[in-house]
């Protein structure tokens, strides 16, 4: 199936599914998901490996169990019920373990281009006026 017809939370999905592994060493992080026509394009996670505390480093803690990746993948799947009107942009899934309790929060970008405005409005023909 090609990405331009698959469904963008199937999309989702999949970058969740790639990125389970990775999320099973981290206990906080960032995920990245850039979209293009409704097309994921890269994704990816940010994290701070090294953590510092008194002066010394401390080892990472344990990352998210099977249980918290399962309701992370859902929680994000469950928020493109509010993309709504736009298909560039970014989404970032912000998380971290508080006392083995998994907190999160969905934040949406969406993109422009004002050059492709004009270009499809000259079908339609737009006046502005100052």
């Amino acid at each position: 199936m090609n990405l331009e017809h698959m469904p963008l939370v199937r999309q989702l999905d999949l970058v969740f599914r790639q990125l389970n592994e990775e999320l099973a060493q981290l206990s906080s992080g960032l995920i990245f998901v850039h979209i293009r026509n409704n097309v994921v394009g890269k994704f990816g996670i940010r994290h701070d490996p090294i953590q510092s505390k008194g002066g010394g480093l401390n080892p990472r803690g344990q990352g998210l169990s099977e249980t918290h990746r399962m309701e992370f993948r859902q929680l994000a799947l469950d928020s493109l019920k509010y993309k709504t009107n736009w298909t560039h942009g970014e989404i970032q899934f912000e998380f971290a373990l508080q006392n083995n309790i998994l907190v999160a929060s969905v934040q949406f970008e969406s993109n422009y281009n004002m050059a492709a405005l004009f270009s499809r409005d000259k079908k339609t023909k737009i006046t502005t006026s100052v």
